[in-house]
């Protein structure tokens, strides 16, 4: 069996397999000889082996016979001087020294990363910026003086980014290094089934023998007594060995319900970052970003700045919501035909912009101004014209038009059945005030803040 056949196999497997399956059990096995009807195919560990005959022996065995090479059986040899290249069939050599880490090692050494997830496409502001320089820092590789790295936080604050960024630079920076990339599912997953087969000398030594440990959602861990103690034991290992191990959850450590008391304290023992929920300048900076990658796609396409920026202010929830929803407007408006603005942004996202105006009514939008420039609320919804109110009550529909789905003429109802063209004019004047005067712009961002807090 040739390489370029081998690697005809491989390509048809990743299809019927999966990408994830792929990645684990199918890219790290090289092939060997073939005789008496036997094909030979390297592998890192005895445990490895024994799961790829188990569970892909036979479609392995047809896609060899579909490139004409006569075998009735496979044979699975552990190999200790063969290291599988990551994208390319043709077993690299490397020699044995006396000291050698287990070939296993390296090849389950992640699920898959996303190349989208790069530190050059994380944007930074004060929410994350703890977190991306820790990041940073361990990505380089070197000596560090916490260990381990512990990130959280909430859904979509970039967590798995992070963690994707850090892997991916350690492979560039030190491709001799041993770095292990898995969630804290795929980590129970093969400890059990290490405890089926009976091979958990196997899993030890794989888990054991890394440089860099990365465990992604490790709350999933939470109530599973045995895996809750291999981990304990595998990361006090690591710790012994001046490994460097970093974790993410979506809480801080000592909030994880049924979490051993000995497993938080070790997690909390290194460096603990908390991803903070976005704020505006973050959110909008983001999307910045996001239109140069989706102008890629559609370069005849432009959007207007007060699009990003009712973005910005209108979608808090967490970052992922916000990118799907600026790919979908893209998507929307080349279908369509249409420019990108407010208009075409309204009816395209309809359905997120009232998810998020549940949280953030008209009222609650008049009580905060009023509150905040110290005016009874009738004032500022009644028919006086005084500037002391006047100005308030432009605020105020300014901010309802920027934070709430609601029509022009629905916010004039609400201001005491004013006409929609007043409304525009309020809102326009408050976007003239904005660039020109500081108090103004300052107590919109104070306003905003205290309205998505």
């Amino acid at each position: 069996m040739t390489y370029d056949q081998w690697g005809e196999i491989r390509q048809r497997l990743l299809k019927t397999v999966g990408q994830n399956n792929y990645t684990t059990w199918i890219a790290p096995l090289v092939p060997g000889d073939v005789a008496d009807g036997i094909a030979t195919l390297h592998v890192p560990t005895n445990f490895f082996g024994n799961y790829v005959s188990q569970n892909f022996s036979d479609l392995i065995l047809h896609e060899i016979r579909g490139e004409g090479v006569d075998v009735s059986r496979l044979n699975f040899a552990l190999s200790q001087n063969l290291v599988k290249s990551a994208n390319s069939p043709e077993p690299v050599t490397r020699r044995t020294s006396a000291v050698q880490k287990p070939a296993g090692s390296s090849v389950l050494n992640t699920a898959p990363l996303d190349p989208r997830f790069s530190f050059d496409n994380f944007v930074v502001g004060k929410p994350n910026e703890l977190a991306h320089a820790a990041a940073r820092r361990v990505a380089e590789g070197g000596p560090v003086t916490f260990n381990p790295l512990f990130l959280y936080g909430g859904v979509g604050l970039g967590k798995t980014h992070l963690m994707h960024a850090i892997a991916q630079e350690l492979k560039q920076r030190k491709p001799e290094m041993n770095v292990l990339y898995l969630s804290a599912e795929q980590f129970m997953y093969r400890f059990v089934q290490a405890l089926r087969d009976r091979k958990m000398m196997d899993f030890k030594e794989i888990f054991r023998s890394v440089d860099v440990l990365m465990v992604d959602d490790v709350q999933f861990i939470a109530g599973k007594d045995s895996t809750q103690e291999e981990f304990f034991h595998t990361f006090n290992a690591l710790v012994d060995q001046h490994k460097q191990i970093i974790i993410s959850a979506d809480r801080a450590p000592g909030e994880i319900k049924d979490l051993e008391e000995r497993v938080k304290s070790r997690l909390q023992c290194g460096l603990v970052v908390d991803l903070h929920p976005t704020d505006y300048e973050l959110r909008l900076g983001i999307l910045q970003s996001k239109v140069e990658v989706q102008r890629k796609t559609y370069p005849t396409l432009e959007v207007d700045n007060c699009v990003l920026e009712f973005l910005a202010h209108r979608i808090t929830s967490n970052v992922r919501v916000l990118e799907g929803a600026l790919t979908r407007l893209f998507a929307f408006a080349s279908l369509v035909g249409r420019e990108i603005n407010m208009e075409l942004t309204q009816d395209c996202l309809a359905d997120v912009l009232r998810a998020s105006e549940r949280k953030i009514s008209v009222e609650e939008i008049q009580r905060k101004v009023s509150d905040h420039y110290n005016i009874r609320l009738s004032d500022m919804i009644g028919p006086k014209r005084l500037r002391s109110y006047a100005r308030p009550r432009q605020v105020a529909m300014y901010l309802c038009k920027q934070m709430t789905s609601r029509s022009l003429p629905e916010i004039g109802r609400r201001f005491g059945g004013r006409d929609h063209t007043t409304v525009m004019h309020g809102v326009r004047r408050i976007e003239e005030l904005k660039q020109s005067d500081g108090q103004i712009a300052e107590d919109l961002e104070l306003l905003r803040r205290a309205l998505e807090s």
